[in-house]
Formats: structure tokens, sequence, C-alpha cells
């Protein structure tokens, strides 16, 4: 029988050959845009999240080896489906950018701003599944440290990523934009 920490260890397993296949989507969806006459921005900051991006899955790992983190039944399950529903919330935004995401900030002239799938609703959908999951992946196997420390450092990454991303998309993305949330849709009661 496979223990829980076997089984967290093959969810982060899954989920950093995940990031892998995301990587090379990226790098190929980059190359097009560069392709069309984009321009990338945001360089300074992009090498400092790739690296906190990295460190968070070994952290997930240190964290519940070293520290012999439990699976805590109910609250482990309820992080699980947190960190599934950020992965659906995740896949929806890619498949509605289709070729124009990727990880960098590249903008092509003249392209009008995404505004199907999540982004009917958000300004940045896969932000907020970044948000969540780096707060539900952790504490799956009861993680909280790093669940803490990662969300603090990614608020203060996405903080200058947000503003370098909506610098760069210029007022057509504003405008498509302004009555939208960065984060959490309202709700609007009749």
């Amino acid at each position: 029988m496979v223990s829980s920490v076997e089984g967290y260890l093959g969810f982060l397993g899954l989920l950093g050959i995940e990031r892998l296949v995301e990587l090379v989507l990226s790098k190929r969806n980059a190359a097009r845009a560069l392709a069309l006459g984009g321009t990338e921005t945001g360089q300074g900051h992009y090498r400092v999240m790739v690296v906190f991006h990295s460190l968070f899955l070994v952290a997930c790992v240190a964290e519940v080896l070293a520290l012999s983190r439990p699976f805590t039944g109910g609250f482990g399950f309820a992080a699980l489906g947190v960190a599934v529903l950020a992965q659906a919330l995740r896949y929806w935004a890619i498949a509605s950018l289709g070729e124009r995401w990727n990880t960098r900030i590249i903008v092509v002239p003249g392209l009008p701003p995404v505004t199907r799938g999540p982004y009917r609703y958000l300004r940045h959908p896969n932000y907020v599944a970044v948000v969540l999951e780096l707060a539900a992946v952790p504490l799956i196997h009861g993680a909280w440290v790093t669940a803490l420390v990662f969300s603090l450092g990614n608020a203060l990454l996405l903080r200058v990523r947000i503003r370098a991303e909506e610098e760069a998309l210029g007022a057509a993305y504003a405008k498509a934009f302004a009555g939208r949330p960065r984060f959490i849709p309202e709700v609007h009661r009749g």
C-alpha cells in the first residue's frame, strides 16, 4: 500500500512534469510571438520568478520529509481539491489564450486583448490559479511553513509582475478590462 508521503511525492512529481510540459509550450509560443514582432518586457523579475517557482516544489518535499509533516485527512483532501481546481482554472486560462499563452511578458502589436474564457470575469485568472496552488499544494500534507512563505513571496512577485504586464499591454488592455477585477469576480445582486 502507498503511504500518504509517497502519494504526496507522486503528486508533486506529476506537478513537476506538468511544469516542464508548460515550459516547452511556453517556449514554443514565445518564439511565435517574437517572430510576429512581439516585444518582451519584465526580464529582470522573470528570472526571480523562475527560481522562486522551482524552489516551491523542493520546499514542499523538504518540509514534509524534514519536519515529518502529517497528512491531516479531511483538511488535506480539501487542500487537494483546491489544488485540482487551481489546475483546472490554469488550463482554462491557457486554453483561452491559445498560442498567445507563455510564461513571459511578450506583446504582439495590433493583437486585441483576449476576453474569452475566464478572462470574461477576471483580468488575471492564471495568477489566481497560482495563488491557490501555492497555498493549497503544501497544505495537502501539512507543510504550512511552505504555504505561508511562498504565498507571501508570491504576493510580492505578483505585485511587480502584474504592474509590468498591464503596463506592457497598454491602453487597449486597460479599456477592455476596465470593469473586471484582477482576482475576485464581483457578485452582482439584483
